[in-house]
């Protein structure tokens, strides 16, 4: 290779099938190539753009791209060589540590011929569940598909209130009585809703199920106001004791009902991300219902991420590009029915008065975990555009998007566009 590519350069090899790497140049553009029935595809990335050049390989001959300045590809012996100038550039070879062991003259192991997205989808916590990833080989995807949609099944059957047998059913039978030993993943979400319900003074409340039970969305029933004015007393997080210590929680009267479903979800897809993560996974999009968690970004692209208009199911209202974050969303159109006055009567509840959430349509939170987004999502719908954008702007790495109920957009100060000079 002469000199200058020995003082310069450095090649390694990848497999003829279905390969591909991620370069990015000094000046932003990043481009992905990779290897398919004996053609050389480059995906040039300039913003949110993408435009595609493809070139047929001819063995020992080099090829250059004028997008890639000091990138060299030739095929010889059944392999891509890839000639790269490392001096004053950035490389991002599919990660960090890619580069550092090309760049120490080590071997690379080969990606396999079928890495490619897998999608897997299954119905769990009574709510679809998407998850799409990308993975070097079927037999491994299949594993991992197995073993993320299992985790739903496993929350549902610990915390779900509608199953008698569940965590959660019997925490609700035993804890009026004294303290009741948890597992540790539910003692997790129920300190972290404590944490939600202090921080949006009560907003956010999981006793709401002491008056929930006595609405029937698939029958159109809801209570009279005698039955909520019996169930409301016991409605307040206050009420539910944890000691972190003996990690027990108790019920400080009788007839208090915890539901998690306003934030459980959350937890599963966390759950979901970590088993992914755990198989080497970099890549995904897991959502369960409202709730969603991206991993890393779409190689090379963002997720492109839809907030759904609460009142056209085939339409968004907005579209995010956005990677490696968590995102929740609570709509007034999850669940609902009209009543005989013609008013939407939905699931979101208010803590003060046990009747639905008047005022908003849909709320979107935008954060690190899922467990932390769900929460606040139904605490922003409860407090309403003016208090929940107040508090959402109180906290770190979190962004938010209300729908008000006259169609009106508000979105936190993280998601406003810079001003042009």
């Amino acid at each position: 290779m002469g000199k200058r590519a020995a003082n310069h350069c450095f090649d390694y090899l990848l497999s003829n099938a279905s390969v591909s790497a991620d370069y990015e140049a000094n000046n932003g553009t990043k481009v992905e190539f990779w290897v398919t029935n004996c053609r050389l595809v480059i995906c040039i990335l300039s913003g949110l753009c993408c435009s595609h050049e493809s070139v047929r390989l001819q063995p020992k001959k080099w090829i250059y791209f004028p997008e890639l300045p000091g990138v060299g590809f030739a095929a010889a012996n059944g392999v891509l060589w890839v000639l790269v100038t490392i001096k004053r550039r950035k490389f991002g070879l599919g990660s960090t540590l890619s580069f550092l062991l090309a760049a120490m003259g080590l071997v690379i192991v080969p990606m396999s011929a079928s890495a490619e997205w897998y999608r897997f989808s299954d119905t769990a916590m009574t709510t679809p569940i998407e998850l799409e990833f990308w993975a070097e080989d079927k037999e491994l995807a299949n594993r991992v598909g197995k073993e993320v949609l299992a985790v739903f099944h496993q929350v549902d059957e610990q915390m779900s209130r509608y199953r008698e047998e569940s965590e959660v059913s019997r925490l609700n039978l035993n804890a009026p009585d004294g303290p009741v030993e948890v597992s540790d993943g539910l003692f997790e979400v129920i300190e972290k809703a404590r944490e939600v319900s202090l921080l949006s003074q009560g907003a956010f409340d999981i006793t709401f199920g002491s008056v929930g039970y006595l609405y029937d969305f698939r029958a159109g029933k809801k209570p009279t106001d005698e039955e909520l004015r019996s169930g409301l007393p016991r409605v307040n997080f206050r009420d539910v004791i944890l000691d972190e210590d003996d990690q027990t929680v108790e019920y400080r009267q009788a007839g208090i009902l915890v539901d998690l479903g306003g934030i459980a979800k959350g937890y599963a897809v966390d759950l979901g991300i970590e088993r992914l993560v755990s198989f080497g996974i970099r890549h995904a999009r897991l959502s369960a219902g409202g709730d969603m968690r991206l991993l890393g970004d779409k190689r090379g692209r963002p997720w492109y991420v839809g907030i759904r208009d609460p009142r056209s199911e085939g339409r968004n209202a907005v579209v995010l590009p956005l990677e490696d974050v968590a995102v929740s969303t609570s709509g007034d159109y999850e669940r609902f029915f009209v009543d005989e006055a013609g008013e939407r009567v939905h699931h979101i509840l208010s803590p003060e008065t046990g009747k639905s959430v008047q005022g908003v349509q849909s709320v979107t939170i935008i954060g690190e975990d899922a467990l932390t987004t769900d929460g606040l999502s139904t605490a922003v719908f409860v407090l309403g555009p003016k208090k929940g954008l107040e508090m959402i702007e109180r906290l770190k790495g979190i962004d938010v998007v209300v729908i008000d109920d006259q169609r009106m957009m508000h979105v936190s100060e993280g998601l406003v566009p810079p001003q042009s000079d």
